[in-house]
């Protein structure tokens, strides 16, 4: 899963970035709203953190206009306002979750990965298919209960397909979220980590769509179809 990070702290935004990248996400970042912006109005992110007191261009108005272009991604404002009044408004201009500096780090992930469940229709944090469980909150990844080590790329690409299990999964949309920005993309290198995958997981999940790309289902389902 793809994440982006506005805040202009430096350190904060640092800290950040290494906590989402350490738990297994893709991360980019900004430092200020107009960057943040065209970040978030550019690149498909699976969810954005984003601070309100920026630079240049504050996120409350950073949010209002991705909604108004119909940007849909999950929003978690950072925020070091601790008035009630503040956190309706980031609500009501289309947040759905918010934070109050100081934070611990722990909490932050906890609400990127329920937001990330409730936008793709996840309840739990375990993640299943057929034998194939994938805990997102330890990064933890096991077939028929024995522990599967994967490299990180390889982590986001089943990731990314555990929290779209069931549906046809494109070349080019794996590609533009389990890399980030600065990456040197190249999706002739995802047949490479599907076949790592294969191998490594030992059963049929993952199925070659031709021509359209990649589904995960449990052994005894037809793409498509959860």
């Amino acid at each position: 899963m793809r994440l982006l990070v506005v805040e202009d702290d430096p350190n904060l935004n640092k800290q950040l970035v290494v906590a989402l990248s350490d738990a297994g996400y893709a991360v980019d970042k900004a430092m200020d709203g107009e960057e943040g912006h065209f970040l978030g109005d550019t690149e498909p992110y699976d969810a954005v953190v984003l601070d309100i007191g920026l630079p240049k261009r504050d996120g409350l108005s950073v949010l209002e206009q991705w909604r108004r272009d119909g940007k849909t991604m999950p929003v978690l404002l950072l925020t070091a306002r601790e008035r009630w009044s503040d956190k309706v408004q980031g609500f009501d201009t289309g947040a759905d979750d918010y934070v109050t500096k100081p934070f611990h780090m722990e909490e932050v992930l906890a609400r990127v990965r329920a937001l990330l469940r409730r936008a793709t229709g996840h309840a739990s944090s375990e993640l299943e298919c057929g034998p194939l469980r994938l805990d997102t909150r330890a990064g933890r990844v096991s077939v028929d209960g024995n522990p599967i080590r994967l490299t990180s790329h390889e982590y986001r690409l089943l990731a990314y397909l555990m929290h779209h299990r069931g549906r046809i999964v494109s070349r080019s949309e794996l590609v533009e979220h389990i890399y980030d920005q600065d990456f040197d993309r190249d999706s002739n290198t995802i047949e490479v980590f599907i076949g790592r995958l294969r191998k490594k997981l030992g059963v049929d999940l993952i199925q070659t769509i031709r021509g359209l790309g990649y589904s995960l289902n449990p052994p005894d389902a037809t793409p498509g179809r959860r």
